[in-house]
C-alpha cells in the first residue's frame, strides 16, 4: 500500500479589507416582531427588542398594541 502525499491545509484569502475602515456590526439593529401572548384570561403584547405592553382581557386591545409598537418604528 502506497503512502499518500500530505498537503497543506488550504489558506484562507487575503483580507482585502482597509484596516481604516470602521468595522461592519456583526449584528443588525434590533427588529421590532410584535405578537400577543396568552397569560391565563389575560392576553399581552409583547416584542423581540424586550417591550411588553400592558395584560388586556380584550384580544383585540393586545393585538392593536402589538400594532401600535410596530408602526411607532
Amino acid at each position: 500500500m502506497r503512502d499518500q502525499e500530505t498537503s497543506d491545509p488550504p489558506t484562507a484569502p487575503h483580507d482585502t479589507r482597509d484596516s481604516h475602515a470602521p468595522p461592519v456590526p456583526a449584528v443588525s439593529p434590533v427588529s421590532h416582531l410584535a405578537s400577543t401572548v396568552e397569560r391565563g384570561s389575560f392576553s399581552l403584547a409583547r416584542c423581540s427588542c424586550g417591550w411588553s405592553g400592558p395584560a388586556r382581557r380584550s384580544r383585540d386591545r393586545a393585538r392593536t398594541d402589538a400594532a401600535s409598537h410596530q408602526a411607532a418604528d
